[in-house]
Parts: C-alpha cells; structure tokens; sequence
C-alpha cells in the first residue's frame, strides 16, 4: 500500500451515515485522515467553496493528493483500489459483481429504508415514517436471509458491501427500527465492529436508541 504523500481531509457531517461510512473504510485501512466538518444547518455545503469540491452539494467528500472525489461508495471504490491491496474489493468478476450488488442496495433500499427513517427524527424530515419503517423491516429481512451460513455479505471476509451497509443498519433504531428480530444482522454488526481499526458512528439519542443512550 502506497501511503497518501498528506493526510487525506474528509469533508463529512458528523450524523452523516453517508460520511461516516468513508471515515470507518479510512480507519480501517490505517490511513492518516483529517475531518472537516460541513455545517449542513448553515448551508455550508452549498457554500461555492464547497461546489468547487462537489457540484451536486453533497457529503461526503475527499480530498487524496490535491484531487476531490464525492459519492460515499464511489470513494470506497477509489480506496479500495488505491490502498486496499486487493482485500476489500475482489478482482475476478464474480466477486467484483457481488460487491456491486451491496452498493447498489447501499444507494437504494438502504437509502430508501433505515437511512430516511432515521431521517425523520434525527433532522426532522417531513417523510411518511410508517412506510419507511415498513421499507426498513423488508430489506432487514432480506439481509437476515442471505446471512444464513455466511459471515460476510459478500464473500468470506469483510468487503465493501460489509462497509457500505453497516452505518444505516447499525443506527437503524434512531429511525424506530427495531433490530430484534434479525439475529443474523446483530451479530455480522458485531463483526465489523470488531474489526481492527473499527471507528463508531455517533448516536443520536432518539427513537428506539433514545432508551439505550
């Protein structure tokens, strides 16, 4: 692994599932990092310094040797393949394709499900939170179903499919989505966070998880 000539800045949200899911891959490959903190509340991802980094207002981003990068799974991607000396992110196409499969759920289903909900109480969004929490139980039980017999969600080791999930799901409870009911999920949440390197999202104290804070 080629390390970056100068730490790499994380532009991030702090309750950014998005944001966190880059700083937990940038842990756990032992890279040197900085966060930046982008005040959402005051518009400062609109700001046109921040455009210049990402047109769509978004994030997170990276800044990796003076080069800015967005889109949380694209710059799993680009990390994998830069610093990940081929372990999260298989080569041969079968392995690379079932990788695909979990981010395209990361950005769909997922975004769809836990991670809206969770915006409901977290930010306060005006969302339908009855059919976002319904959403979240139907993919929870997908994801339940293909743990059978397999630790991993992609593979016999953590890949990125493991990282691009794991932020959402793990604080699905702050948008009243219980996890009680997917043994297989608990504990494969478990494995991540018992990899070494593992950095924890920041919970917010609301919805189910407000009786565990």
């Amino acid at each position: 692994m080629n390390a970056p000539q100068r730490p790499i800045q994380l532009y991030r949200h702090r309750l950014s599932g998005h944001s966190h899911r880059v700083e937990l891959f940038l842990a756990l490959l032992g890279l040197p990092y900085e966060l930046v903190e982008v005040d959402l509340k005051a518009g400062a991802h609109k700001s046109a310094d921040f455009l210049r980094l990402n047109a769509f207002g978004q994030v997170p981003v990276i800044v990796d040797d003076g080069e800015a990068l967005a889109d949380s799974n694209a710059i799993l991607v680009y990390l994998a393949s830069r610093y990940g000396n081929g372990r999260w992110l298989p080569a041969d196409p079968l392995g690379a394709a079932r990788v695909q499969r979990w981010l395209s759920v990361a950005a769909g289903p997922l975004a769809a499900g836990p991670a809206s909900a969770r915006l409901v109480n977290v930010f306060g969004a005006k969302l339908d939170a009855p059919a976002l929490i319904a959403r979240s139980h139907a993919l929870l039980a997908v994801i339940e179903a293909e743990l059978t017999g397999h630790d991993w969600l992609a593979g016999t080791e953590a890949t990125l499919a493991d990282i691009a999930c794991y932020s959402y799901i793990a604080r699905a409870p702050e948008g009243d989505v219980s996890l009680a009911d997917y043994p297989r999920v608990r504990s494969w949440l478990a494995r991540i966070e018992a990899l070494p390197g593992f950095v924890a999202m920041v919970q917010t104290p609301v919805g189910l998880a407000a009786a565990t804070a």
